[in-house]
């Protein structure tokens, strides 16, 4: 896919005095989720504060392609998770690099828990009622944990390193370790070719729900420790996914949830970077509006995140608004 690269410019209105308008790309991830979503109130927001300005959604692999993408200046913007910004500057995996020149604009949320969901039928065969069970009891699991090189198969390794136990150890035990996209798992826990599936999504989830009325599911907990160990060392933060959420969850449930950042680098204006984050917060009504799994974001929010530096523009408008001392 070729990148369509945004310009930003200052364009002058028709009548004096001059406007400030820009043109921006912002890379996202597939179209139709939420991140396009997003892209579209980002456009609004920015829009109202500055009209004629035009942000552009490019799709993409996600937010590992969106660190490169924006990192090397194919995108003037882009979102990205929480969990695979401090991986980024680490240069660690699924990263063969630090990326240092990323600089964020706004918070835009972290409450997208991992979700782990395994079949009522197998917990109950093995007496199953929390993560930690599941892998003390050394049960052979077909064990759904989404993609290679996906920022949540890493989050699932580190649940299990948490514990103590290996992709191999749940292979020794006669499990299985299967790598697939998310819609790819919950097609093959509802027809009982897995028995779990973890991955960090909005709760409640269609396509959760979706397996759920084809197959009976509980969703397993993780133990204080391993969330302690996990956020630490990934920057997911620890999360309770509140009984109610989905018919059959009784009970909360401690996870860890993904959050995402809206980026740039370094190498933008400051004055730029200023209207952008003023954009957002005059504006925040526009980004509630795009889906009700949005209705949380806050301009304290916005100015909450501790992963990356704020870019040197956003910083002075959050300072200068009080929503950083």
């Amino acid at each position: 896919m070729t990148l369509a690269v945004g310009l930003l410019a200052l364009i002058p209105s028709a009548s004096a005095p001059a406007q400030t308008s820009y043109r921006l790309t912002l890379t996202g991830a597939s179209p139709g989720g939420l991140w396009s979503l997003l892209g579209a109130g980002i456009n609004s927001a920015v829009a109202a504060s500055y009209p004629g300005s035009v942000v552009t959604y490019q799709t993409s692999g996600g937010g590992l392609a969106n660190v490169a993408l924006v990192s090397g200046g194919r995108a003037e913007m882009g979102i990205v998770h929480n969990v695979e910004l401090k991986a980024a500057t680490a240069g660690t995996a699924p990263f063969r690099q630090q990326y240092t020149n990323l600089r964020a604009i706004a918070y835009l949320y972290n409450w997208a828990p991992m979700q782990l969901v395994i079949t009522t039928s197998f917990a109950k065969s093995y007496g199953i009622k929390t993560m930690g069970d599941l892998l003390a009891s050394k049960a052979p699991v077909r064990f759904g944990v989404n993609t290679r090189g996906n920022m949540v198969q890493e989050i699932n390794r580190r649940i299990l390193a948490a514990y103590g136990v290996t992709y191999d150890d749940v292979e020794a035990w006669g499990g299985q370790i299967v790598f697939a996209a998310s819609n790819e798992m919950a097609s093959l826990m509802a027809n009982r070719r897995i028995d779990m599936s973890s991955n960090g999504l909005f709760a409640p989830n269609n396509t959760i729900l979706q397996l759920s009325n084809a197959v009976d599911v509980m969703m397993l907990p993780l133990d204080e420790r391993v969330i302690e160990i996990v956020s630490g060392l990934t920057g997911a933060e620890p999360y309770t996914i509140p009984a109610g959420a989905y018919d059959w969850l009784g009970t909360d449930t401690p996870t860890v949830a993904l959050g995402a950042e809206l980026v740039v680098t370094d190498a933008m204006a400051e004055r730029e970077a200023y209207n952008l984050a003023r954009a957002l917060v005059e504006n925040v009504d526009r980004l509630r509006s795009v889906h009700q799994s949005m209705r949380a974001l806050t301009p304290e929010f916005m100015a909450s995140q501790t992963v990356i530096p704020y870019h040197p523009g956003a910083l002075r408008f959050y300072r200068e608004t009080g929503l950083i001392e």
